[in-house]
């Protein structure tokens, strides 16, 4: 067995941890109140990281499934559900690796794990909107659907500041005409797909996972991957292995198409 459990513990510490430096971040969102009038034995609330604003990139198109084809980047993207240990857990994986990578949080995850949102940020990692309840998007009327994408913006501006770097429909690899227009009219310029898909979420085992992936990824690859699955942790860090070992390396998504 890999060492998740481990990698669980020490990633949860960062979950309440203090890190020294973040009060100097620029990219800082500081809450209301600060410190105590009296100023006597109480340090102000840390601040949080803020998320990136929304990606917008002039010549690509409205949908994209892929970066830069001429490079030597891949983008992981999680879907953002899960139990907080095994996401924790993952992260931490991916950080000794020196890997960054794409969370889109679905907002009744958000709800419940608010903490997550600090943790993926303060990794370096990007987060962004895959709706507020995870519904089959593009099956539903226009104002339900509006109401699950601008729900998780909601969720997201609360928690980092922004309303996320990417919108990822829910359910479905590609975004109708409808749900792209929708997604815009709640402030993301582009809907974000992805060109190799993990089939991690039906739990095949970790060696099947890195199997799909490495088979399919390619320079410019958008991989879709889960938080919440014991074989995505596991074999995490072979991928990340197999990626070094092509001349590739794992970077969020807006470094991949910018």
């Amino acid at each position: 067995m890999l060492r998740a459990a481990a990698s669980a513990a020490a990633a949860g510490a960062l979950v309440t941890g203090c890190d020294p430096h973040r009060a100097d971040d620029p990219g800082a969102v500081r809450p209301a109140g600060g410190p105590s009038a009296s100023g006597a034995g109480h340090a102000p609330p840390a601040p949080l990281r803020a998320a990136r604003p929304p990606t917008r990139v002039p010549g690509l198109p409205v949908q994209i499934e892929n970066g830069p084809r001429n490079g030597r980047a891949v983008a992981l993207t999680f879907h953002g559900r899960g139990d907080p240990k095994m996401a924790t857990a993952l992260l931490g994986e991916a950080e000794r690796a020196g890997a960054k990578v794409t969370v889109l949080a679905i907002g009744d995850w958000l709800d419940e794990q608010p903490a997550m949102a600090r943790r993926i940020l303060d990794g370096g990692h990007e987060l962004g909107n895959h709706t507020l309840h995870h519904r089959n998007i593009c099956a539903l009327p226009a104002a339900e659907a509006y109401a699950e994408i601008s729900g998780c913006a909601d969720r997201l501006r609360k928690l980092t500041g922004t309303i996320g770097s990417w919108f990822r429909p829910s359910q479905t690899r590609r975004a109708t005409p409808l749900v792209t227009e929708l997604a815009r009219k709640a402030g993301y310029p582009h809907v974000l797909s992805y060109d190799v898909d993990s089939l991690d979420a039906n739990d095949p085992g970790a060696a099947a996972v890195q199997r799909t992936v490495l088979d399919s990824v390619g320079p410019g690859s958008v991989v879709s991957l889960h938080l919440g699955h014991a074989g995505t942790v596991a074999a995490l860090p072979p991928i990340l292995d197999g990626l070094r070992r092509r001349g590739l390396r794992a970077v969020t998504t807006t470094e991949l198409v910018t």
